[in-house]
């Protein structure tokens, strides 16, 4: 039995595995995936203190090395289930079972992709302009939705880039009032409708283009771009523990700055829960929080 189990190996799960071992407990981190979580899809990290420019993939990797030499077990597999049986949890996963006195969930939230060739593998696209925006100051760029991510970030792009290009597939704009408005007050942005994006093309591995769609009249056309930002929402992974935390409308853990859950022992950390800002900054204090919180729970305090 371990002291802390750990499910996933983003930026939070890892900050609270380097933690709980330097308390000197027994942790497993359980991941089904890569290590690292969203933060491998940038390639320049530029707002993470004590790196003035540095990979999303390098970053991880730093952050697996110094888990790894700490002392932290890692499993990969998928958790599917957890049951707690008096101050213990067993946790289910694809492959056996794993016991432990406290949990801390950390499975992050995937951005929702378009799932077109070459998405994961191009330079050029992007997920999070606060994240990726600087580096296309004074270009030419699309963002893909129309709700209140979308526009928010075309927003922040329009004040570094040439023009910015908002490429909604329904007739509509479903983001703020406000948002609108201030969106059409911008010159150096347009909007397209009932479009969707159906092909990516590249040039030295980087994206130079992309083909859409008119879902009324079906004709389809290409854009040139010097990038493209994907905002059309976000998708947690929570449901398989949702029998011992509450979780909101959308499916994220009901939790406080506390990072707990409705069941003792049983914490949180990062993207999978809910909370204003989710950065790795932010994921690295909540990583840290969870795995104190733990830490005082096997100790009985």
């Amino acid at each position: 039995m371990y002291d802390i189990l750990i499910i996933g190996a983003g930026p939070a799960g890892l900050t609270s595995a380097i933690y709980a071992k330097r308390a000197e407990k027994s942790v497993v981190v359980l991941e089904q995936g890569g290590f690292g979580g969203q933060i491998t899809h940038s390639p320049k990290i530029e707002n993470y203190p004590g790196f003035e420019s540095v990979s999303g993939n390098e970053l991880a990797d730093k952050m697996v090395e110094q888990a790894i030499s700490q002392g932290v077990d890692f499993e990969m597999t998928k958790a599917i289930g957890i049951d707690k049986n008096g101050k213990h949890f067993t946790v289910h996963t694809e492959d056996g079972d794993f016991e432990s006195k406290a949990v801390i969930i950390a499975t992050g939230a995937k951005h929702r992709q378009l799932k077109l060739d070459k998405e994961d593998s191009l330079e050029g696209i992007s997920y999070c302009a606060v994240c990726d925006g600087a580096f296309y100051k004074g270009k030419d760029v699309c963002v893909i939705g129309g709700g209140n991510s979308a526009l928010q970030e075309a927003l922040l792009l329009s004040d570094l880039c040439a023009s910015v290009t908002v490429i909604q597939n329904l007739s509509f704009l479903t983001g703020e009032a406000s948002l609108q408005n201030r969106i059409r007050s911008k010159s150096n942005v347009r909007v397209i409708f009932s479009t969707v994006v159906t092909a990516l093309k590249s040039k030295d591995d980087s994206l130079s283009a992309i083909t859409v769609k008119n879902t009324d009249s079906g004709a389809e056309s290409d854009i040139e771009t010097d990038g493209m930002f994907v905002c059309i929402g976000l998708a947690p992974e929570n449901s398989y523990f949702a029998s011992l935390s509450a979780l909101d409308e959308v499916g994220y853990i009901i939790s406080d700055e506390k990072c707990t859950t409705s069941t003792y022992g049983l914490f949180c950390a990062g993207d999978c829960r809910t909370k204003a800002v989710r950065q790795i900054a932010t994921a690295v204090s909540d990583g840290a929080i969870a795995a104190l919180g733990a830490i005082r729970y096997c100790d009985g305090n």
